[in-house]
């Protein structure tokens, strides 16, 4: 599998506006849906981000915890806030499917070969697989060479300075 690399950038632009440089890439069309997949809690934030950086297009967002298609939740913009987990949903297919990195970490509770399974169900004829994830996640732990990409977000957290304050 070839790869190459389309660009370099840095910060939380640095995630969001590819991002949203991919999904117009696409040319999705208002009933087509996104669907984000990874773990409560530890994606969430980053489901939010990139969603709120695609919310002037007309495309259904839905954010599937676990993989667990019974709790689907509506991704929808909320103003003076930011974009917000909505009403459950019932879904099964979806144009894009965004794989976050959280999925491959070992607290996750599925594995590779169950989101393999979920992209081959899920994921309609045509459609396209996004990874998003921190620290080359995916490459580490070998989903690059058996999760069907079409495109990956790897950004770098590093280093986190954390400070204190004396007074």
């Amino acid at each position: 599998m070839e790869r190459t690399v389309i660009t370099t950038t840095k910060g939380v632009a640095g995630i969001s506006r590819p991002f949203k440089s991919i999904i117009e890439q696409l040319g999705l069309h208002d009933e087509d849906t996104i669907m984000y997949v990874g773990l409560p809690g530890v994606c969430t934030p980053f489901v939010e981000l990139l969603s709120y950086a695609i919310r002037t297009l007309a495309i259904k967002q839905v954010f599937v915890a676990n993989l667990d298609l019974a709790l689907v939740k509506t991704l929808v913009p909320v103003e003076n806030v930011g974009i917000q987990f909505a009403d459950p949903v019932k879904i099964d297919k979806a144009k894009v499917i965004v794989v976050l990195g959280g999925l491959a970490m070992p607290i996750s509770p599925v594995s590779r070969d169950d989101v393999s399974l979920f992209l081959q169900r899920v994921l309609l004829p045509g459609g396209s697989v996004i990874g998003v994830c921190f620290m080359s996640m995916f490459e580490q732990v070998g989903w690059t060479s058996t999760i069907p990409f079409d495109f990956l977000i790897d950004a770098t957290i590093d280093p986190v300075r954390v400070e204190q304050f004396i007074r």
